[in-house]
């Protein structure tokens, strides 16, 4: 064999992990192989084992599931031992039992151990049968080690990671990832392990492999656990959640592509989809799987972006059988709306508004036009109604209306057409105020190209004196809202070129809140725009997150948090751009400590070389002097006070940045100490008190008092997932048990606002446990309503002793 084939084959073992699906050919290959060049082959299993253990030190999941899987498929080509596999398998679950032991191990890390169990269950469609056929009683072993484990673990009660909040996980019968997935394993060996969609290439050459030598697979030594620093409940439950990011509990990956190329080529991801090599048809099945993945909490694996071109690409690629599945999937998601996770809800509008922008916005629209009747706060209202306003930002109004015809119903739901309130807008016969007449001044001052600090000169000394701040801020902020109305370009440029007026109008939160109360006032008929334009300025530091949050909780947001999506949506922004500062502060700072230790290298190096150039002297006429040349002296000279100076620079720069990061980070602790403490506020003066018998409201048994809106729409009929505690019952599409909506607007806002609290807590766990501390002394205290402590509490996989029903 030649060099270069043998280097091109090995590759096989070192980079299986990448190949991804197309792995399932090549184990057969290598076994062919073996029958003419055992060494080669031992190679590629040398090779396999030491990715392994690498894997396994480095925590690489994907390479360690897919590995063993590997393995599995050289097993049954007769190129590995049946036995190594065994003894591999037991060193998994040796490491899952010790990780479980109080004393030699650390219970907060059982996602790992979890882990490992699940690379051996994931690995046995692929060589259950052969190790069943070959190595019974080891193998045997192996199933009663793993139903050992599974008997002393700790059930995982993923309430907080629920796309569907039915129930909440009180099911006592409800099942975790890796019991649902054991279960399905002992369903596959009692039908001796026949499964339809593995492929078994090596079936057709198993009269040759069976002359092969099996080679032996080392055995593998597994990371010692992660020793506990405290035995307290807060440290516990950072160590689960550190535990928990590294290893997460549900893992819905297709790993069918190559996942180190997915984010750029989703066309290869979808050619990899609709050329699975499986003997039976499975629409739905992709569909279902691509919903889970777009819906994963805490975040799916990919931008969401992505799922949304990658189901385009797959309606175009399939157009007779893909589409129908994603209408069967939208119409299945929308008749559970009402029981959907917040966060959830939330990427489905943006998913479908941007899907449906993609094929000229053509919907059945007329099998939801019902929900105009149902109360404004029924969430299949809200969806629709924040469907069609997000369709509208990606065309424009009279697009979206006509798109809706066939359901003039729906009309009602349209945002009112955008365009900007102004103020002081100048119409002949109306009469001029104060106002008017400034407001005219400044847009000529604008216009004039005065200067930042000449409008301020003038606000000072015409409008402040006479009229008050608030009047300044009125007149000035509707005028330069005004001026930027054109386009999103135009804004911006303004913030930008005049920003240092409205910084000087708004020094404190009281003007900041005004200042909002302005923008939100001239763009009451955008949510858009409103949104777009506190982000702004909250980047140029004209508003603070911290003014945002209480201008979100402030009664007139408040009362719209169960019937529009415009207060969260500013939220969402404020808290993320906030960590986002953090976040890529960070990144700067890792760059310039390794700028620094680079320039202090270079910086001592060009010191050292010309000292050395300096100390080299000879005598002349009896006086010593530098032997070296002097132009060289001074390029050497010259040379070290670039580079010095460059150390400096690098190291001032340094601890700017880390400046702004403590500046930051204490920024984020009184954001989340407001963001908690707000919510609780809200939620306790509107949450149903507790029984007196201690019982916990619950908000979704319904208002018999609420009218519903009945509908008999004809549809096909669509299974859905007994996932999360849905009902296996089949339902018609677009049609649901529960006609209508019998929740209480009441009920319904706290229902929304104790979702958005969890969604919150868990999608800024990390943040929130290094300040879990602060967070219990001042908000968590007291007698705080069990909902509230359930909400925030299941977000941050914190157990509760309180039972309720969300």
């Amino acid at each position: 064999m030649s060099a270069g084939w043998r280097t091109l084959l090995l590759r096989i073992g070192d980079r299986c992990p990448e190949y991804g699906g197309s792995a399932d050919h090549k184990e057969h290959i290598i076994g062919l192989i073996n029958l003419e060049n055992e060494d080669f082959a031992k190679g590629i299993v040398d090779t396999t084992h030491a990715n392994l253990q690498d894997a396994l030190h480095n925590e690489n999941r994907d390479r360690i599931r897919i590995l063993l899987r590997f393995l599995c498929g050289l097993m049954c080509s007769k190129v590995v031992l049946p036995n190594s596999i065994i003894e591999t398998f037991e060193a998994l679950l040796s490491s899952a039992a010790t990780i479980l032991d109080e004393e030699t191990g650390n219970p907060s890390w059982q996602p790992r151990a979890d882990f490992y169990v699940y690379c051996i269950l994931a690995s046995l469609p692929w060589g259950g049968s052969e190790l069943f056929e070959q190595v019974p009683d080891e193998f045997e072993r192996v199933l009663v080690g793993i139903q050992s484990y599974i008997s002393i673990r700790r059930h995982f009660d993923d309430i907080a990671f629920s796309v569907f909040e039915t129930d909440e996980g009180n099911s006592p019968n409800k099942k975790d990832f890796i019991e649902d997935l054991w279960e399905r394993i002992q369903v596959l060996s009692r039908n001796g392990w026949k499964v339809k969609s593995v492929p078994k290439p090596h079936l057709l050459f198993e009269a040759q492999l069976v002359a092969g030598v099996s080679h032996r697979f080392s055995p593998i030594s597994c990371p010692p656990p992660t020793v506990s620093q405290s035995s307290s409940e807060i440290v516990k439950g950072q160590e689960m959640h550190e535990a928990d990011l590294k290893y997460p509990q549900r893992l819905r990956r297709l790993h069918i592509f190559p996942t180190n190329k997915a984010e750029v080529i989703r066309k290869e991801c979808a050619f990899y989809l609709v050329s699975l090599p499986v003997p039976f048809r499975y629409e739905y099945l992709m569909a279902e799987t691509i919903f889970s993945q777009l819906l994963l909490l805490p975040n799916p694996p990919f931008r969401p972006i992505y799922y949304t071109l990658v189901i385009i690409d797959l309606c175009k690629a399939l157009p007779g059988a893909f589409p129908s599945v994603v209408v069967g999937a939208v119409h299945a998601l929308f008749d559970r709306i009402s029981n959907m996770d917040m966060e959830c809800r939330t990427r489905l509008i943006l998913w479908f508004s941007h899907h449906l922008s993609n094929f000229q916005f053509i919907w059945p629209w007329q099998e939801w036009a019902y929900v105009k009747d149902l109360p404004k706060w029924a969430p299949q209202r809200v969806f629709v109604q924040e469907v069609l306003e997000r369709e509208i930002r990606l065309s424009y109004f009279d697009k979206i209306k006509q798109s809706i015809e066939d359901a003039v119903e729906l009309e009602e739901l349209l945002p009112p057409k955008a365009g900007p309130n102004f103020r002081y807008h100048s119409d002949e016969g109306k009469e001029s105020t104060d106002g008017h007449r400034l407001s005219k001044e400044l847009v000529g001052m604008v216009r004039g190209r005065k200067t930042q600090g000449d409008i301020i000169s003038w606000v000072d000394g015409q409008i402040i004196p006479v009229n008050g701040a608030k009047f300044a801020l009125d007149v000035v902020s509707q005028t330069l809202l005004d001026i930027g109305s054109k386009s999103f370009t135009h804004l911006i440029t303004v913030l930008e070129r005049y920003g240092q007026i409205i910084s000087k109008l708004c020094p404190n939160e009281e003007m900041q809140l005004l200042l909002m109360d302005e923008v939100s006032a001239y763009w009451k008929n955008s949510t858009q725009m409103i949104a777009i334009a506190i982000d702004r300025m909250m980047g140029y530091r004209q508003i603070s997150n911290l003014a945002i949050v209480k201008w979100v909780f402030s009664p007139a947001n408040v009362d719209q948090f169960h019937v529009s999506d415009r207060p969260w949506e500013i939220l969402r922004n404020a808290v993320s751009k906030t960590y986002n500062r953090i976040f890529d502060l960070r990144k700067e700072i890792q760059t310039l400590r390794k700028g620094l230790q680079a320039a202090k290298v270079a910086s001592e190096k060009a010191a050292r070389e010309l000292e050395e150039a300096k100390s080299i002297i000879e005598i002349v006429d009896g006086q010593p002097v530098p032997s070296e040349n002097p132009v060289r002296l001074r390029r050497l000279q010259v040379r070290a006070d670039k580079t010095k100076a460059e150390e400096v620079t690098t190291e001032e720069s340094l601890e700017a940045k880390e400046a702004l990061l403590a500046r930051g980070l204490e920024e984020s602790k009184e954001l989340l100490r407001l963001l908690f403490k707000s919510f609780v506020e809200v939620l306790t003066e509107r949450l149903p008190p507790i029984s007196a018998d201690g019982d916990v409201p619950n908000l979704r048994a319904g208002d018999p008092n609420v009218n519903s809106a009945a509908r008999d729409p004809e549809a096909t009929t669509m299974e859905i997932d007994n996932e999360n505690g849905a009902d296996n019952d089949s339902q018609l599409n677009g049609q649901n048990k529960k006609i209508g909506h019998n929740v209480g607007e009441l009920e319904q806002w706290c229902l929304c606002t104790l979702g958005y609290l969890k969604s919150f807590s868990r999608q800024y766990a990390t943040e929130i446990w290094s300040h879990i501390a602060m967070l219990d002394q001042e908000i968590f205290v007291g007698n705080i309503h069990p909902l509230i402590r359930k909400a925030a509490f299941s977000g941050l996989c914190r157990p509760t002793s309180e039972g309720s029903h969300l």
